[in-house]
């Protein structure tokens, strides 16, 4: 099934033509639960791995856990409507604090399936995406790694990594993506609206406009940042959203390029201010607004997954050279 984004409850750019100069492209993804392939783009499906190929590892030192989830239990959980039930890590597989830990699978994305997503270094087509199932470090961060490679050479491999390696517990029932296959749909977006994004006086017409919205339809009117600009959920390319932590400038650590997004992962594809975006396929006819929205919990995170304290993971690269390293930012 396609998934269509609705017209915009207004024109945004009639009421601030400046931002004609600054309309972006973006893909939302719209991930929904189902039974991807190796071949397929996905979120939390098998990844399209050779199977001599070495599976990608961490090793940075990392925390140790001492109870989890078993991948299989928090499956048959979601699929009853329940809660795994919690385990002691088995003493003969608790990994020390510098032992090498596999990476978990979190998505991969063909350019041949996703509009607007930029191959990536030596005509490379398929990104992807990997979580280290640990913590690090004393703020509990995280580390993720992108793996660029050629699909066609791939899908040469006579036989595949199924299924990879993994740690027998997980840290929470949010570290284990649902199989989703993806619906890419391109619209448009524009700029978060806030100093060193957009100019100054559109930024203070924007703030009055959302000011004058909720003096008139009360705290659930429109508002620029949740329905005008920027769509919630997984998406390719377009801007990042900045409403955790403010406006930054990312720069490429190795050559101090400015970089360019390639892929956000979000917390949540609709929320009580971003229900507008909900596709047409996953609404009502008969209601309106955010009551016609159908699907519930699984409409609102059908992966799943949690990035920080439901934030959107920002996956920004170099746009000089694709080989240096890109940099994941909780926003």
């Amino acid at each position: 099934m396609t998934r269509t984004t609705p017209a915009r409850p207004i024109s945004v750019e009639t009421v601030f033509p400046e931002l004609t100069a600054y309309r972006g492209r973006v893909t939302r993804l719209h991930p929904r639960p189902g039974l991807p392939g190796a071949r397929d783009s996905h979120v939390g499906g098998p990844m399209l791995w050779p199977y001599d190929e070495p599976w990608p590892v961490c090793h940075e030192q990392h925390q140790r856990e001492t109870e989890g989830y078993a991948p299989d239990e928090i499956l048959t959980a979601r699929a009853s409507g329940g809660w795994p039930p919690s385990r002691p890590w088995p003493a003969d597989a608790a990994p020390g604090t510098d032992a090498p830990v596999p990476f978990g699978g979190l998505a991969q994305l063909f350019c041949r399936d996703v509009p607007g997503l930029p191959p990536g270094p030596d005509g490379a087509d398929l990104a992807q995406i990997f979580r280290c199932p640990f913590v690090h470090g004393l703020h509990h961060e995280r580390r993720y790694h992108l793996r660029w490679r050629k699909a066609e050479v791939a899908e040469r491999a006579g036989r595949f990594l199924d299924p990879p390696p993994r740690v027998p517990l997980l840290r929470s029932e949010h570290e284990l993506p649902e199989p989703c296959v993806l619906h890419p749909e391109e619209v448009d977006t524009y700029p978060w609206a806030e100093d060193g994004v957009l100019p100054g006086p559109l930024i203070a017409r924007i703030d009055a406009w959302d000011d004058a919205q909720i003096s008139e339809h009360g705290p659930h009117a429109l508002n620029y940042q949740g329905a005008l600009s920027i769509p919630p959920g997984w998406r390719v390319g377009g801007f990042p959203s900045w409403a955790s932590t403010g406006p930054m400038a990312i720069d490429c650590a190795s050559c101090t390029t400015p970089m360019r997004l390639l892929l956000t992962a979000g917390g949540e594809e609709t929320d009580v201010d971003s229900h507008s975006w909900v596709p047409l396929e996953d609404r009502d006819p008969s209601w309106r607004g955010n009551a016609a929205v159908q699907g519930g919990p699984f409409l609102a995170q059908p992966t799943r997954l949690r990035f920080g304290r439901d934030r959107d993971l920002h996956v920004f690269v170099c746009p000089a050279d694709q080989g240096h390293t890109p940099r994941w930012i909780l926003s």
